[in-house]
């Protein structure tokens, strides 16, 4: 007899996936033409004239940044988006009565998040490859990284859906705090270049330690500018925060019961 947490998880996570590839015109292909277009104008163009970054062309350093920053965006849009659906359907209320735990129905939730911020991922990398010479001397640290990344950014926007009254209430975090975060986390650039000023701002920024572990998997130790254990500590910790946030808004109903 199958497991009924387990059917229960299978069930959300086969709904987001299902959702996902329904409308694939929207999900999957505007990430990889908004990549396309940062390797032809950043990697190409500008990239030929910036020289080499970090002992690194250009091109290839950028590619893990632009990775992580396509999972980050597509992770959290994906959950925020389909979670506050739910709210607005007044379905999540069904989830809520019915008997299934709610570690159930976030795991659920992020694993839909998670998937959609891997296949948009692995996208943009494989077009990435097709304009580097990336040969990944990292593949434990490169997947450990992009599952962590993802699945932090689908908590936050659980987080974010669950407080959201309106639909434009989902736009505001991406918008004012998420893009901001990423552009100022080395997507485009080694904090080495930065005055120590910024060096120690920096260093504030959760995304930085993201961007720099997928880079060390991508490219080497030699391309990262943190230390990579303080990276992984980082991302466990909003793993195990946000995780637990997650399951304290659904325990008491906040934003979710009328």
């Amino acid at each position: 007899m199958s497991n009924p947490n387990f059917t229960a998880f299978k069930t959300i996570a086969r709904r987001e996936v299902a959702r996902i590839l329904r409308i694939w015109g929207q999900t999957l292909v505007p990430p990889a033409i908004t990549m396309t277009l940062y390797f032809l104008i950043f990697g190409k163009l500008i990239g030929s004239r910036i020289g080499d970054m970090g002992g690194f062309d250009y091109m290839d350093f950028i590619v893990p940044g632009l990775v992580m920053m396509s999972v980050i965006q597509n992770a959290y849009g994906n959950i925020s988006s389909s979670f506050f659906g739910a709210k607005f359907g007044r379905h999540v209320e069904e989830l809520l009565v019915s008997p299934m735990p709610n570690h159930v129905i976030l795991a659920g939730y992020v694993a839909g998040g998670v998937l959609r911020g891997l296949m948009v991922g692995l996208i943009v990398l494989a077009i990435g490859m097709a304009f580097t010479h990336v040969r990944v001397p990292h593949p434990l640290i490169m997947i450990s990284t992009i599952l962590l990344g993802a699945i932090i950014f689908s908590l936050a926007g659980f987080v974010n859906a669950v407080y959201a009254k309106k639909f434009d209430d989902i736009a505001i975090v991406p918008t004012f705090i998420l893009t901001p975060l990423t552009y100022l986390g080395g997507v485009f650039y080694s904090v080495r270049v930065l005055p120590e000023w910024a060096q120690t701002a920096t260093q504030a920024n959760p995304i930085f330690y993201m961007v720099n572990a997928f880079r060390y998997g991508l490219l080497g130790e030699n391309a990262t500018d943190i230390n990579i254990g303080i990276s992984y500590a980082v991302m466990l910790f909003f793993v195990v925060a946000l995780g637990a946030l997650g399951l304290w808004l659904l325990k008491r109903g906040t934003g979710l019961r009328s």
